[in-house]
């Protein structure tokens, strides 16, 4: 059956307002975790970016 008229807009509504509200537990559990890859890799990265920022600077600044 074709519905017409404010049948079909309750129709649809109900259709795109369903108790669906995603998955928030995984959410925050992937931005947790992303968050937690970015301090891993800054504690790693971090000592050796700041000498090459450094050196770099020393360098363009001795010329």
């Amino acid at each position: 059956m074709i519905r017409t008229g404010w049948g079909a807009v309750r129709s649809a509504w109900k259709d795109t307002t369903t108790d669906e509200r995603g998955d928030v537990p995984g959410w925050v559990l992937v931005t947790l975790m992303t968050a937690g890859l970015v301090v891993a890799i800054w504690a790693l990265a971090g000592p050796a970016l700041a000498n090459l920022f450094t050196d770099a600077i020393s360098r363009v600044s001795g010329f």
